[in-house]
């Protein structure tokens, strides 16, 4: 081994141990008071307090964990996926609760927690151990052995029984090898506590399974869209605009017989074949905007919200608070959602006044959350052939979720997240 590489492993003996004690000194009661407290909570669910406690309990959990992987990454570079399921902000405490106690995930974290505040910490604490000890042992043959020892026995440092300079000497010959261990074995001793982490906090096989059937399903929920979206474009198409385009050729050549013979007629079917291509025009500039709207390409999604909410038959207010870019299919998604819940609203919730609120959480990845609330009758459900239901479909393409809060009477709160990272 060359010197640099000697050096290196050096600093990485000293490093680790001091990342290591570091850790073991948080982890331990980070460890049992998430444990405790999460513990508690949850079993005070049934007299109704847990179900205040319990989603803000098991949040920092999630939190502590999440730290955990950071470090994991950072420290070892050892990657744990995270695989919470998305739980709308909005939505009431019951709904909150029971969808965290209902994740996987969450379980999971417990038994991690159980095993971080034993095996976990004596994982963390040995590198900085093998550092450590030594430096007692080399303390006890310089002379610390005549304060240790005393009348009640030799001073034991490890199996070496110390009473006398020659037996210190022993002890700062144990020092030395179990230094010599910690400068072989003190970085992969840390790494060791953050393999033992990734196979605590790693995703099942049975949850990954889940995971692939949902992706499935949206991949046909996705297909059948865009199939039902490719009828619709050409429907339109056929019965708009192709059918004035039609019309307007066929008064074209009228014309072209009529122009002479009979010049009145001829201004008259003229005025009509204008007034064809433009109704032709504007029917060609809804489809495009119900393809991908201009405005959401040039101007972003705040803007085209705007835009819809100017042309509403009800008062609303537009709140923005995105300080960049999703990606096109992530705004085009949000987009149609807001779009579909707007005219269900119209149709449906009695509302003469509505609200659109969009910003961007840093969580994670990141997550685009959309809310749009009316004063209405209120009674708005998820439910099989409704707009919401549609909505849903769209948004789990990009593995978002939608919350609805709507009693009888109102208001009613329509909550849409996507995770997403804005440029």
């Amino acid at each position: 081994m060359t010197t640099t590489e000697t050096k290196s492993r050096a600093h990485g003996m000293v490093r680790a141990a001091l990342r290591g004690l570091g850790l073991s000194l948080v982890l331990l009661p980070g460890a049992v008071l998430c444990y405790t407290l999460a513990l508690v909570s949850i079993s005070l669910i049934p007299i109704g307090i847990g179900l205040i406690t319990t989603p803000w309990i098991l949040e920092r959990v999630r939190m502590f964990a999440d730290w955990r992987r950071v470090l994991a990454a950072q420290w070892g570079g050892v990657k744990i996926p995270s695989a919470y399921r998305p739980i709308p902000k909005d939505a009431n405490p019951w709904a909150r609760t029971f969808g965290m106690l209902s994740d996987p995930a969450t379980w999971r974290d417990l038994r991690w927690l159980l095993v971080d505040m034993t095996a976990g910490y004596l994982t963390a604490l040995l590198p900085a151990v093998l550092v450590l000890y030594p430096l007692e042992g080399f303390a006890l043959a310089a002379g610390l052995w005549r304060v240790m020892s005393d009348e009640y026995g030799p001073y034991w440092y490890g199996f070496v029984p110390v009473s006398d300079q020659s037996s210190a000497f022993g002890a700062a010959a144990l020092g030395a090898v179990i230094l010599l261990l910690a400068h072989r074995y003190a970085v992969d001793s840390l790494q060791l506590h953050f393999r033992l982490t990734r196979a605590l906090l790693t995703p099942s096989q049975a949850e990954l399974a889940e995971r692939v059937r949902v992706l499935t399903e949206t991949r046909r929920d996705a297909v059948d869209t865009s199939a039902a979206e490719l009828r619709r474009i050409e429907r339109d198409l056929h019965d708009g605009a192709q059918a004035r385009l039609v019309a307007m050729g066929m008064d074209l050549n009228t014309i072209e017989m009529l122009i002479e013979k009979d010049p009145e007629q001829a201004k008259q079917l003229i005025a009509q074949a204008r007034k064809s291509s433009v109704d032709a025009l504007a029917e060609l500039r809804d489809l495009v905007r119900g393809i991908h709207p201009p405005v959401l390409a040039e101007r972003g999604l705040g803007d085209a919200v705007r835009a819809l909410a100017l042309r509403l038959p009800l008062a609303s207010e537009v709140t923005v608070e995105l300080p960049g870019r999703a990606d096109a299919p992530v705004e085009a998604a949000a987009y149609f959602a807001v779009s579909e819940v707007l005219t269900n609203a119209v149709k449906h919730s009695g509302a003469d006044r509505i609200w659109i609120d969009l910003h961007h959480v840093d969580e994670g990845a990141g997550m685009l959350r959309v809310s749009v609330t009316d004063n209405g009758r209120g009674g708005a459900v998820i439910g099989a052939g409704s707009g919401l239901a549609g909505v849903e479909r769209r948004l789990g393409t990009f593995d978002g979720v939608l919350a609805v809060s709507s009693p009888a009477g109102g208001p009613t709160m329509v909550t849409m997240e996507i995770p997403c990272a804005l440029s």
